[in-house]
């Protein structure tokens, strides 16, 4: 059974209220279309003001007419009317009219209204349309811009209703004015004025867009030879990805598809390339191979985190096959990494960069302990009109709108401010920001990745600072600690419990470095920095003994990750080397190796050329 058509909510109560209130303030989304019914049970899309003169029409007003600052007067056509009757009617009113317009400033608005409240034939409404443009400085208003507000106030009470049409209901004679937002207009005409009544405009809702989805699909290639059931499917995936959409949207997109020939099957494509731009799925264009032989590769950079990296292809193989599509927009995958730190979190998200677009620079990289103050959102977004920086727009939302194919890494997300909380849930749960411009920024072509040292360190009862998990533990145990802290942290202290739901299962925490993996990154270090000499023509080796010495003292304490035994390299290899290289007359082409690092207040290290 097909749903009973309703009028949209915000016409619906304005036709109840006509009878009781002389004027109007609508506001909202007065520049969308609105779903109509133009013949029982075909809902066609509207302009606003068109639906808004449908609605009147049928309520019994015989005219109206419409003001706009840069086009003065316009009556608008009944198709019952004759077109002279508006020039005689705009000429009662004091205006010199020929075919249904008259110019008009706001000084002429002034006078008609006068003239309009006490017209007593039948009843008439007057739209003031784009009426916050009748305002320079809100602050300021001009002698004629007073005026005319003075007299609307004046107006809405002296307006009387009278008995008209058919049934004798009574009607004013109405004012309506169309803005953007409700305090475009001054307070004092508006605040406590019980004659004039505010009426938002809501976006179109799923109802309205489920309404119209079958009218608009019906237009593209093979709508008509599907089955009930397969169009039943389309129009849902329809409604389900134009959330948040305007009906003006949601025509661009059945326009966009029919240029570029899109079947109705993929009506998700035309959505996809209307909000993003992107002319082709790029998760589609993947190869796949590269993805099945990424475990070695990612291996060769990220050590002993086997189990994240089967878990961060996982959401890659899902985002590239569709299976569990993000409906609604929402980021191809969300991944919280949490650990100790120097594990591979960051060196993780470079490597799938690397994967996904052959560069690990390509992705957008934003450090949290730089968002720790309140009003850091505004960075992110960019700044709310009237604010400094509104022009410039935010890093995040721009960085987007350039790149919507990306990967976003948020780094040490414990250090942002709590208010950024609820960005992050707005951007897992719609994939959707609006900048401070007012602009709508999708992320969905975007794969999300936290990192956090959440869990590694908790608070004891004394409210003192305590490792929660130890090197020595098992995995198990650490993976266990870590997530049941997360977990306190964000229901207790974040009060976010919403965010954590929405990550799900995909908070992968890393194990601590361990000592045979400790071996592997040391190897690897040490093996990088003395192969880096080669643009120099220098070919150092090092002895068994020496690299032996050093491991030791690399290896001696693994709490602080590959991150630490860098650090280590850096003061015991990498700093003495360096001097020993500068000091010394070293050949070119000659094999050199080390044979003993001394290590003291001065790491000392004894360069000895190789005889072949």
């Amino acid at each position: 059974m097909e749903p009973v058509f309703q009028k949209p909510r915000w016409l619906r109560d304005l036709l109840r209220f006509i009878p009781l209130k002389s004027q109007f303030v609508l506001f909202g989304n007065v520049r969308d279309l609105q779903a109509s019914e133009i013949a029982p049970n075909i809902v066609t899309p509207l302009p606003f003001n068109q639906a808004l003169f449908n609605g009147l029409f049928d309520a019994g007003y015989a005219h109206v007419i419409t003001y706009t600052p840069l086009m003065g007067f316009q009556w608008v056509t009944h198709p019952s009317r004759q077109a002279q009757e508006g020039d005689v009617l705009m000429q009662q009113l004091g205006l010199t009219a020929s075919g249904g317009r008259a110019a008009g400033g706001i000084d002429l608005l002034n006078q008609v209204l006068e003239k309009w409240i006490n017209y007593q034939e039948q009843p008439i409404a007057l739209c003031i349309d784009f009426a916050s443009c009748l305002i320079s400085h809100h602050a300021n208003l001009t002698p004629a811009e007073h005026s005319l507000f003075t007299r609307a106030l004046v107006v809405s009470h002296q307006a009387k209703a009278r008995p008209a049409g058919e049934k004798n209901q009574p009607f004013f004679n109405t004012l309506f004015w169309i803005v953007e937002k409700e305090t475009d207009l001054p307070d004092w005409f508006l605040v406590n004025n019980p004659r004039i009544r505010a009426i938002s405009v809501a976006k179109p809702d799923s109802l309205v867009r489920r309404q119209l989805a079958p009218t608009l699909l019906a237009s593209l290639q093979g709508f008509g030879q599907l089955v009930d059931s397969e169009k039943e499917r389309v129009i849902n995936d329809f409604i389900d990805e134009t959330e948040g959409l305007l009906l003006l949207d949601l025509t661009a997109i059945i326009q966009l598809a029919r240029i570029e020939l899109v079947e109705v099957s993929r009506i998700s494509d035309a959505v996809r390339r209307y909000k993003v731009g992107i002319t082709e799925d790029p998760w589609k264009k993947i190869d796949k191979q590269k993805i099945h032989n990424a475990p070695q590769v990612i291996q060769r950079r990220v050590k002993g985190q086997q189990h994240a990296i089967t878990h961060i292809l996982d959401i890659i193989k899902r985002a590239m096959t569709g299976v569990a599509n993000h409906k609604g927009g929402r980021p191809r995958g969300v991944v919280f990494l949490a650990g100790p730190t120097g594990v591979g979190k960051t060196e993780l998200a470079k490597t799938v960069t690397q994967l996904l677009f052959g560069d690990e620079n390509a992705y957008i990289r934003f450090d949290m302990s730089e968002f720790s103050a309140e009003h850091a959102d505004q960075r992110l977004i960019g700044a709310p009109p009237g604010y400094v920086g509104y022009d410039s727009g935010g890093e995040l939302t721009n960085a987007i709108r350039e790149k919507p194919f990306s990967v976003v890494l948020f780094d040490e997300i414990e250090k942002a401010h709590p208010r950024l909380m609820d960005k992050f849930l707005q951007i897992i749960d719609d994939g959707v920001l609006t900048s401070g411009r007012g602009d709508r920024v999708y992320f969905s072509e975007s794969l999300i990745i936290f990192t956090s040292n959440l869990g590694i360190y908790r608070l004891d009862d004394n409210g003192e600072r305590v490792a929660n998990v130890q090197p020595h533990e098992p995995f198990e145990t650490v993976t266990r600690n870590v997530k049941n802290e997360i977990e306190r942290h964000f229901k207790l202290v974040l009060n976010r419990p919403e965010l954590l739901n929405r990550i799900g299962e995909n908070i992968i925490v890393f194990d601590f470095i361990r000592p045979d993996v400790a071996e592997q990154i040391f190897e690897q270090m040490v093996s990088n920095i003395l192969s880096g000499l080669d643009k120099q023509a220098l070919n150092i080796s090092i002895s068994p003994q020496a690299k032996e010495g050093l491991k030791k003292r690399c290896l001696s304490d693994l709490s602080n990750g590959g991150r630490g035994i860098r650090n280590q390299l850096e003061a015991y290899l990498i700093n003495p080397l360096s001097r020993a290289i500068f000091d010394s007359e070293l050949t070119a082409g000659v094999n050199y190796q080390i044979t003993d690092i001394e290590i003291g207040e001065l790491t000392h290290i004894t360069l000895q050329p190789q005889v072949s």
